[in-house]
């Protein structure tokens, strides 16, 4: 099961570890292990802009916007073309228990940690639509994706099939926290959010090819994110 990845970082770095490396992964298991399985985490920014209230599905045009998007697609591309029984699963937006500062959920929930009860906390546009999905339920379906029988598709869609404005992980979060501050919204954003500002997986093929839906709601997730802490530590519950 290849999670390798770079989500931020210059387009050579990203290019190296989203598209060589899966490539150099697929050559090496040509060679040593030809009959072994690959499950390989691909992401949602594979399709870029997406159209606005509806769900895509795994046969979409893949158009992605900046070089995390186009180096993934490039390792989704290795994978297919490599001979190997081998599997993508397209990632929408995990969120749950050690979530990264280099993604929303996890950024903000160090802020909050920063700013403790009260304060100011300051945050981009939260006005887009995104597909979060518990990182349990990520893994999950690769370990049902690792012991399948039988030939799978070459990409699965993994998410919760529900779009959900950002906003509502910031309240969620805010919540969790028991934060009483002020969360201070901007118009401005990053440039992918604005490129891409509705994203929702259908996962009718997820369902169909592994028997896997997802099985924490969004709420438990951002809960459980706020109280596992930084970097693996236990941070109390709001009371």
């Amino acid at each position: 099961v290849n999670c390798a990845g770079l989500v931020t970082g210059s387009a050579v770095r990203m290019t190296d570890v989203n598209a060589r490396g899966p490539a150099a992964l697929c050559e090496a298991m040509g060679a040593a292990a030809p009959g072994a399985r690959l499950v390989h985490l691909g992401s949602a920014a594979e399709y870029g802009p997406t159209a606005p209230g509806e769900a895509v599905a795994e046969d979409a045009p893949t158009r992605p916007q900046g070089p995390y998007g186009a180096t993934k697609l490039a390792g989704t591309a290795a994978v297919g073309a490599a001979g190997l029984d081998a599997v993508v699963l397209r990632v929408f937006n995990p969120v749950g228990p050690g979530a990264p500062a280099a993604g929303l959920p996890g950024r903000l929930a160090g802020e909050l940690r920063r700013a403790r009860k009260s304060g100011t906390v300051r945050v981009g546009d939260l006005s887009a639509y995104r597909d979060f999905v518990d990182v349990r339920d990520v893994a999950r379906a690769a370990v049902l994706a690792a012991t399948a029988p039988g030939p799978l598709p070459d990409v699965l869609n993994i998410g919760s099939g529900r779009a959900t404005v950002v906003r509502e992980i910031a309240d969620g979060l805010v919540r969790a926290a028991g934060f009483t501050g002020r969360v201070e919204e901007t118009s401005s954003g990053s440039a992918r959010s604005s490129a891409v500002s509705w994203q929702c997986a259908d996962i009718t093929a997820a369902r169909a090819a592994l028997g896997w839906e997802p099985g924490r709601a969004l709420a438990d997730s951002l809960s459980d994110l706020w109280r596992a802490g930084p970097a693996g530590t236990s941070v109390p519950a709001a009371r």
